[in-house]
């Protein structure tokens, strides 16, 4: 029986086509995230204001896309969206869309519905005080939510974002059903290209486990940090009292 070798090389060699697609699932994660964030946080202030009819429908659109994989929100987008669209068309009118476009639109709608509910949970977390506080001031809902609710609860859900990120970032895989190229995708190629399964495979297990393990480091240091500022903020109150 001969030892299996690892053929280094061959990993060099594919460093290019790697390091593009490794661009690329930084950029759709990036996209997506700060999209999703930013529709989340509006479905979530929504929902926290209970805005009648709207609160119905940010309801069931998180509910929905919760409640199905994100390959088939893809399939759908790419499929069934053109057809749609080429129903209230013009007749003869082509409409298609690219692979690019549903991918960037998909992962923030998705996202967007996740982010909804980690940014309610953050607002649920802000004291009622805080808001009337703000409206004793004379701040419209808006400026309340924009400069005082909203910052607070974004502080509390850091962590939960973190790790939301890492799956987004792992996610991105599944970009090849549209026939693009991510950073697995194009280990995946190359592998079965020049049969070098066993080194590009692990290559890119290495890679996503240390991208990974670092955010997931970094939200758990978010998390105790946290934490130990809420302890401090509550032993202080009852030393200071204990002290009088």
């Amino acid at each position: 029986m001969t030892a299996m070798t690892y053929d280094f090389v061959a990993i060099e060699r594919a460093l290019p086509f790697l390091g593009e697609g490794m661009v690329y699932t930084l950029k759709l994660t990036v996209v997506a995230f700060l999209g999703g964030l930013v529709i989340g946080t509006g479905l979530a202030i929504i929902r926290h204001l209970r805005i009648p009819v709207l609160d119905r429908i940010a309801w069931a659109y998180v509910t929905v896309m919760r409640s199905i994989p994100l390959i088939m929100v893809l399939f759908w987008f790419f499929f069934l969206v053109p057809l749609l669209l080429r129903k209230f068309s013009p007749e003869g009118m082509s409409v298609s869309i690219s692979p690019q476009l549903t991918a960037f639109v998909t992962y923030t709608l998705f996202e967007a519905a996740y982010f909804c509910e980690i940014i309610r949970s953050g607002l649920l977390s802000v004291p009622r005080g805080q808001f009337e506080g703000a409206k004793a001031l004379g701040l419209s809902t808006w400026h309340s939510y924009s400069l005082v609710i909203v910052p607070q609860a974004l502080k509390a859900v850091v962590p939960i974002m973190v790790t939301q990120a890492i799956i987004l970032f792992q996610d991105t895989s599944l970009v090849y059903v549209l026939s693009l190229t991510d950073f697995m995708g194009a280990a995946a190629k190359i592998a079965q290209r020049d049969g070098k399964l066993v080194e590009l495979y692990t290559f890119a297990a290495v890679i996503y486990f240390v991208v990974c393990s670092s955010f997931a480091e970094l939200a758990d240091h978010l998390r105790k940090r946290r934490q130990l500022k809420q302890t401090v903020r509550t032993v202080t109150p009852v030393t200071a009292t204990a002290a009088n």
